[in-house]
């Protein structure tokens, strides 16, 4: 119906897309507002942004948190009451917030806000309340903004890549006495695992894995709001390692890409989809792990957990929730840390406690697999004494996965984690995986800018005179092109080097210039 700001472009997909993603596409009885997410793929080439940051807030944000490139994220309010003037008996709308952040938090915050007095006053209530959010500072990495839109504060804390993983978000001090005392969201995206994993806590490690993994996994949920949430907290499982496959956090049988996914011609994708239709059990029934959830209840005791069952029992719609999947873990149970939230249960403790041991368990799991790969990585790095001014870089030396294995031995995660099993398995299986290649890309890319930065300055550190002397015209040319070319780069790609020795680079070259013939100084200066 309505597009706000007017100006932003969206192609015929993607509006297509956008309504079906917004309603619930199976029928629910369940009158009132209900809230969830979706990821969609942005069809047609690349749009211009209307941030224009230079990749700052990316360089600077957890992986997890980064703007997207390729996909936006769906925020919905759907409101369904019953309304006899309407041609179907209900007021069935929508409102969606599109973005490329995924501050599901911060933007479901902003709907609860915003969308009631939508659906009574209709376009001048978004004129307003974009007018608000115009004003609104960028997001930047580490700072505690104060977003004030139709008469709240809403204070939130943009993370940063710096931060400890699992320390508590910093306590917010800068109330600077804000009147009306502020909306404080504790997180701009995390979820309260507890509550998202109630049915599946003593499986716990198994989904860690398939995550681990990147394997292909569908989420059947009664409702979108419990898929999308389901769907967001297992992706979030590996921080702060990046989830680096597709996932959908509700899908529906109008999606574009829906003939992809039920195709059997071909395995399924590296993708967790979340779906609430019972025709995907007949579509999807060739997956290799679904994991079908009921209603969430929140009761005193330990809700029911669901069973592991064979994939052949996945036949009829009115399958029983559970996880259908012939997989078997590489690492034993963790049975302490279900005794610790049973515990925590009878005793009573709130959710977000729950939640933030769950969360230091799932972080301690990751890290304890992810630091002998950071150790192995860190070897291949060349010596500092190896790097001279004159000459490029050394490389970095080739992965070897053999060599990392035998690593194991003395550095694996025995060291830092009690759980037994079979670890060396996991890692093979995870050398196959998208989450490896996108690590290991991302490693290798902070590695080679590194060297970059240290040849520069072993550069600053030369004696340059000394070096002209017995140079031809040639070579002293050659030099200031590439040093110049060096320059350009580390500007570019934002490398970690200190201004001062940019500068320093940047004055070498005059002086170099400066000693050469004045034709050829012309030509270089122009």
């Amino acid at each position: 119906q309505l597009v706000y700001p007017h100006e932003f472009r969206l192609t015929e997909k993607e509006k297509t897309s956008i309504c079906y993603l917004s309603f619930p596409d199976s029928y629910s009885g369940g009158l009132g507002d209900t809230q969830f997410s979706f990821r969609l793929r942005q069809a047609g080439g690349p749009r211009s942004s209307p941030f224009q940051d230079d990749g700052r807030y990316n360089r600077e944000a957890p992986l997890a948190l980064q703007r997207e490139a390729a996909h936006y994220f769906g925020y919905v309010y759907f409101r369904q009451v019953k309304d006899s003037s309407m041609r179907r008996g209900y007021f069935q709308k929508s409102l969606v917030l599109v973005s490329r952040l995924p501050y599901v938090n911060l933007f479901q915050c902003l709907l609860q806000l915003i969308a009631p007095e939508y659906f009574d006053k209709l376009e001048p209530c978004l004129e307003a309340v974009c007018n608000e959010i115009d004003q609104w500072p960028p997001p930047v990495p580490g700072q505690t903004l104060n977003l004030p839109v139709m008469g709240v504060v809403i204070q939130v804390r943009i993370p940063s890549r710096v931060d400890k993983p699992g320390s508590s978000p910093v306590k917010q001090c800068n109330q600077e006495n804000l009147l009306p005392a502020p909306l404080v969201l504790p997180s701009v995206h995390e979820l309260d695992l507890f509550r998202c994993f109630q049915p599946v806590l003593i499986h716990i490690q198994m989904l860690w894995e398939l995550m681990l993994l990147g394997e292909p996994m569908v989420v059947m949920a009664p409702s979108p709001a419990v898929s999308s949430e389901m769907v967001l907290a297992l992706t979030s499982c590996l921080a702060p390692l990046r989830y680096c496959c597709d996932f959908r956090p509700y899908f529906t049988i109008h999606d574009s890409e829906f003939k992809e996914y039920t195709t059997r011609t071909q395995a399924p994708p590296n993708i967790v989809v979340g779906v609430t239709n019972p025709f995907f059990i007949k579509t999807l029934q060739h997956w290799p792990h679904i994991l079908r959830v009921g209603e969430p209840r929140m009761s005193g005791d330990l809700p029911k957990q669901v069973k592991v069952k064979k994939l052949a029992k996945l036949r009829t719609l009115d399958t029983k929730p559970g996880i259908y999947t012939s997989y078997k873990t590489f690492l034993h149970k963790d049975k302490t840390l279900i005794k610790r939230l049973l515990k925590g249960i009878q005793r009573k403790r709130p959710s977000e406690v729950q939640s933030a041991l769950l969360r230091r368990h799932l972080l301690e799991l990751t890290q304890s697999f992810i630091i002998p790969l950071e150790h192995y990585m860190a070897s291949l790095m060349p010596l500092q004494r190896a790097i001279t001014p004159w000459k490029n870089p050394p490389q970095i030396r080739p992965f070897c996965q053999e060599d990392f294995m035998k690593s194991l031995e003395h550095a694996g995660p025995q060291l830092t984690c009690v759980l037994k099993g079979d670890w060396l398995g996991l890692y093979r299986r995870f050398f196959k995986s998208p989450n490896f290649d996108g690590w290991f890309r991302q490693r290798h890319r902070e590695m080679t800018q590194k060297l970059e930065a240290l040849h520069l300055e072993a550069i600053c550190e030369a004696d340059i005179v000394a070096w002209m002397k017995d140079k031809s015209e040639v070579e002293i040319v050659d030099l200031v092109l590439k040093l110049r070319e060096k320059l350009v780069r580390a500007r570019c790609q934002h490398l970690p080097v200190k201004e001062e020795t940019l500068q320093r680079v940047s004055l070498y070259i005059d002086t170099i210039i400066g000693s050469l013939p004045e034709d050829l100084q012309a030509v270089l200066h122009h």
